[in-house]
């Protein structure tokens, strides 16, 4: 099996060794993504909302260079550093996501690269 490298600057560069998203068979597989701006590298300015945009955004920018749309998603994972933001992050994936929406899990981590307050990673496939 190949597998493709999938690549938008409308998303953050990967900080590590590895790729923002890898296509293998029909199934494209999205790298967690943290709140940064990918025009400064930055986690961005305000409260949990807008970090949790910004990361469904970074997302949607990943998908849409893969050639699928967020809403092919099968499976997302989320890790919250607060839990108390549940509520939160489900209205904004509702705002990006249509149902049938994807398979989750949530998980509650003590701390996150650069600092962020979630990430979320997805499985698409189409």
């Amino acid at each position: 099996m190949t597998k493709q490298r999938i690549h938008s600057p409308d998303a953050p560069a990967a900080i590590g060794p590895y790729s923002q998203a890898i296509r293998a068979g029909g199934t494209v597989y999205l790298s967690g993504q943290i709140p940064l701006d990918p025009a400064t590298g930055e986690i961005v300015a305000g409260d949990f909302e807008a970090q949790a945009r910004r990361v469904f955004e970074n997302l949607k920018a990943v998908a849409d260079a893969s050639g699928l749309e967020l809403d092919a998603a099968v499976r997302m994972t989320i890790f919250l550093v607060d839990f108390a933001h549940f509520p939160i992050v489900n209205r904004v994936m509702a705002e990006y996501l249509r149902e049938p929406y994807p398979a989750r899990v949530t998980v509650a981590v003590s701390a996150l690269p650069r600092g962020a307050l979630l990430e979320v990673d997805a499985i698409l496939v189409g």
